[in-house]
């Protein structure tokens, strides 16, 4: 019996996976996904299928092909003949033409005078404004526009400037409608477009290749892109962030090569996503190690598709059994044992496997109908940027949207740009860069970060809009807070009907950390989960601040301490690292600040009561209950509670307290007093009044 699987035969029949997942479909063939199998009957079925609804369709192509010829033959006709009367109409007319034209002519100048001494209906402005410009942009008489200005309560001259708010008002009194200017709206960041789904194409995924140090991911590169690059490295360790395009079966894919781990989360932390898929290398010698759990961390936290390339398979110690046997322990079940992550052994050295290796991620990324409008502005973001010294500024950029051009200006985070001079991967001068293209981009004013977002615009916006973040920068950075920390939790969290407490765990061994991170997921309850995103034997390090950036957490570390690096990313990025050696204590911490999650409860405090003795009508204040205070005290701030024959009719506020003609704060039990309720005439002689407010008290958990 044959047996295939559905993306193999999908490729025989020059189809996409998707596509004959629906004719699978159709048929009541079931799959689960491009990876199920097919047998023999099967693909007889599809193949008989596909058949007949080719032949009918030839022979209806055929007939209406003809069809289509005498009709387009009429149609011809018919417009030759429509030509040849237009012909003699117009010479007729020609000379008539020539006479309504000056007629026309002077019209126009007429009504382009008329246009000029007519208000502007519509005009655009920044945050402020000269009185005297903004007269002259309504096409408006300058004192008129200052009468209505003062009639706003402002007092201004004709060279003074006032801001947006009064200009809209002033204007409106005229009829004219006042927006900001774009520079002023680009404030805030710059919403992007949503293109409309016809403008969409196909363009090639983006991977990142992620693992521990040694495990080969640039050999693996290496051999992708038969390329040596590994020349220019030291130490087995990346020196410079990578990206380059490759052709594989007239596809392109883009590739991104980390030192490690920062660069990726950096732009996750920026908002930016700039990741399709992800390919985790793990030697198969070595097996899953704690960079190898750290990749998996970020890659998950990011929500792309992993694929698992099992590195060096030639060496004779190599065991990929045991390197899925330990994915499985972190969450990644491959397909051979029932799960859904594809694993692919190979040999970056003798080149092995690669096609295959390749092959997945083509198939992924047709499963994730990868698209984007290149008939736009350009849009992307920063992969990396370097300092040179024959060239100046020199940005690594990643395009997700639009196409770049040479001559752009753009900006980037709170930098100006305009694009001198663009390279590829291969080091050839580009004019022109798409979806998914990775260029080195000559031109800006200064080095961005990675994960800045650029976005192409006219220069003058561009340009004021860098002015602009520079100003929004150096405020933030003056008011800078931490983003999440364990003495201010409940303000630092989003609202929501589930709250999140994200937590990286790092201990000296592997015994405590699992005792600690257990402890810790058992204080979860249904209103606020403890998530654990990353665990690791070791010092704090650079990479866990990145990932607890981020994704919003704060580090505990158990028996270890941040090393310098770590200190010092953690006061620029202002996460909260929290040490212990005793596990208990850090369990209470935790509570602690779980508690600060929770709304708190609030109760009703009973402060006294009072018996109604008299009525009093007084004009404007309506009826005053002479009380006396029977038990407790009442406050000017206390709510009330309006008691007759043992129903309560009314709840208040109190409006008024007074202890003869004077208000006063409280009056205790034994006394006399005068109370007025807010909005409530209808008390009678009697009545009891109970006094009462509330409390908020702190759930614990």
């Amino acid at each position: 019996m044959v047996k295939k699987r559905v993306y193999e035969f999908a490729k025989e029949l020059k189809l996409g996976s998707k596509q004959l997942m629906k004719v699978l479909t159709d048929l009541n063939i079931e799959t689960k996904s491009h990876m199920s199998t097919l047998n023999d009957e099967d693909i007889e079925r599809v193949t008989n299928h596909l058949k007949q609804l080719e032949q009918p369709e030839s022979r209806k192509d055929t007939k209406e092909s003809k069809q289509k010829d005498k009709k387009s033959a009429a149609i011809q006709e018919i417009n030759k003949n429509k030509t040849e009367k237009k012909n003699n109409k117009d010479k007729n007319n020609k000379n008539n033409k020539k006479t309504a034209s000056s007629f026309q002519k002077a019209q126009k100048a007429q009504k382009a005078q008329k246009a000029q001494k007519a208000q502007t209906k519509e005009i655009e402005i920044g945050e402020k404004i000269v009185v005297k410009e903004l007269a002259e942009l309504m096409g408006i008489e300058v004192t008129a526009l200052i009468t209505k200005i003062v009639g706003l309560g402002v007092m201004a001259s004709l060279n003074q400037q006032i801001d947006f708010k009064t200009a809209q008002l002033a204007a409106e009194e005229f009829g004219v409608e006042v927006n900001q200017t774009q520079i002023e709206q680009g404030l805030k960041e710059l919403e992007d477009v949503i293109d409309a789904e016809g403008d969409m194409q196909d363009r090639p995924p983006v991977v990142t290749v992620m693992g521990h140090v040694d495990h080969g991911k640039t050999s693996l590169l290496d051999a992708i892109r038969q390329a040596n690059v590994t020349a220019s490295e030291a130490g087995g360790i990346t020196q410079h962030i990578g990206a380059y395009q490759v052709e594989i079966n007239n596809k392109k894919v883009t590739f991104l090569d980390t030192p490690g781990h920062e660069a990726f989360t950096s732009m996750r932390a920026r908002g930016a996503q700039a990741t399709d898929i992800a390919v985790l290398v793990v030697a198969a010698d070595d097996g899953v190690m704690p960079q190898t759990v750290e990749a998996i961390n970020h890659a998950k936290a990011a929500e792309v598709p992993i694929i698992v390339a099992i590195n060096k398979i030639d060496r004779p110690d190599s065991n990929p059994d045991r390197v899925k046997q330990e994915l499985t322990e972190h969450g990644l079940v491959v397909e051979e044992w029932g799960g859904d992550v594809i694993s692919v052994p190979v040999s970056a050295l003798k080149k092995e496997g690669i096609d295959h290796l390749l092959e997945m991620i083509l198939l992924v990324a047709e499963m994730e109908e990868l698209k984007a409008n290149p008939n736009r502005k350009a849009r992307g973001i920063v992969i990396e940027a370097e300092l040179d010294k024959g060239r100046g500024p020199v940005a690594t950029m990643l395009l997700q949207k639009g196409t770049l051009k040479v001559g752009d200006s753009l900006v980037v985070g709170t930098i100006y740009g305009k694009v001198r001079a663009m390279i590829d991967d291969q080091g050839m001068r580009v004019k022109k860069a798409g979806p998914a293209f990775p260029v080195e981009v000559l031109g800006l004013s200064d080095l961005p970060e990675a994960g800045d977002v650029f976005q192409v615009m006219d220069e003058k916006t561009a340009r004021a809009l860098s002015q602009k973040r520079h100003a929004i920068k150096r405020e933030e950075e003056l008011n800078k807070t931490s983003k999440i920390s364990l003495d201010d939790l409940f303000s630092s969290m989003e609202a929501g009907k589930i709250k999140e407490l994200n937590i990286v765990v790092k201990g000296d061994v592997q015994g405590s950390i699992e005792a600690l991170s257990q402890s810790l997921e058992q204080v979860s309850t249904e209103e606020v989960k403890v998530n654990i995103i990353h665990k690791g034997v070791g010092a704090i390090n650079e990479t866990d601040v990145m990932l607890a950036s981020a994704s919003n957490a704060i580090i505990i570390g158990f028996n270890v301490r941040p090393d310098t690096n770590a200190r010092k990313a953690s006061e620029k990025e202002t996460i909260d690292i929290h040490t212990y050696r005793v596990i208990y204590e850090a369990i209470d911490d935790i509570k602690a600040a779980m508690a600060g999650l929770l709304d708190p409860d609030i109760i009703e405090v009973s402060q006294g009561q009072a018996e109604v003795r008299a009525t009093f009508k007084v004009p404007k204040a309506g009826t005053i209950a002479g009380c006396y205070i029977t038990d407790g005290l009442v406050s000017s701030r206390s709510n009330v509670r309006v008691v007759r024959d043992g129903v309560v009719v009314h709840e208040a506020k109190i409006d008024s307290l007074k202890r003869f003609k004077d208000d006063v704060k409280e009056v205790a039990q034994g006394y006399e007093c005068g109370i007025g309720l807010e909005n409530y005439n209808d008390i009678k002689d009697g009545d009891i009044f109970e006094f009462f407010t509330f409390k908020e008290v702190k759930r614990e958990l």
